[in-house]
């Protein structure tokens, strides 16, 4: 589905009901709107807010972005030849297109390592900036601010860090590197209109 059409189910959604988004060998991607919120999320709007679960056989959790992260780096050190693929598909995810078009060539490829099949991947990828778009209520220093996210997607995959450091600079919001952001970046004086796709790899 292309984020439109999701972004359509998250906001129907009833409360205290859940909706799979994708399912491929027994893994299911949902979603899940709770009627109440715990009480660090008093501020929240909670007609925005829904939950993103990972349903394995028998665990259930609910994935966060650096599950993301951690897959697409273990992808990227096994196959570096995909990258600029990968690159592309990820980017046309985040513009809005379907996971299952954008990943389909993708899905063939061989990946000695990874978390989970790549359009489960692609999918929470579109779920979690849906997340930011719908429910994200504090100032960013990015416009868009899912370019937060997109721009450490990009440098995940571009330039992988060791897991351990990138994870580490996600999980204290260190803002991605300036390269693969700052022309998207509408806050930004360097912000530039009708970029060409990939444009940071041709700036770096």
């Amino acid at each position: 589905m292309q984020k439109e059409a999701t972004f359509k189910i998250v906001k129907d959604l009833p409360f205290d009901t859940k909706k799979v988004i994708y399912k491929e060998n027994g893994t299911e991607l949902y979603i899940f709107r709770p009627s109440t919120l715990s009480a660090r999320f008093k501020d929240y709007d909670k007609t925005k807010n829904f939950q993103i679960w990972l349903k394995e056989g028998e665990r259930e959790f609910r994935p966060n972005h650096l599950r993301l992260i951690i897959d697409l780096n273990l992808r990227t050190r096994s196959r570096p030849d995909l990258k600029e693929k990968m690159l592309l598909a990820f980017d046309n995810i985040f513009y809005g297109a379907d996971p299952d078009l954008e990943l389909k060539e993708l899905e063939k490829q061989k990946f000695d390592h990874y978390l989970n099949p790549i359009k489960i991947i692609g999918y929470m990828a579109q779920l979690l900036i849906i997340e930011q778009e719908h429910n994200y209520n504090k100032e960013s220093n990015f416009e868009p601010p899912t370019l937060f996210l997109q721009g450490w997607i990009r440098g995940d995959i571009d330039s992988p860090k060791e897991i351990d450091n990138i994870c580490m600079s996600v999980c204290s919001r260190q803002p991605p590197k300036a390269d693969y952001v700052t022309k998207e970046n509408k806050k930004s004086k360097k912000y530039v209109k009708n970029l060409k796709a990939l444009w940071y790899l041709q700036d770096n």
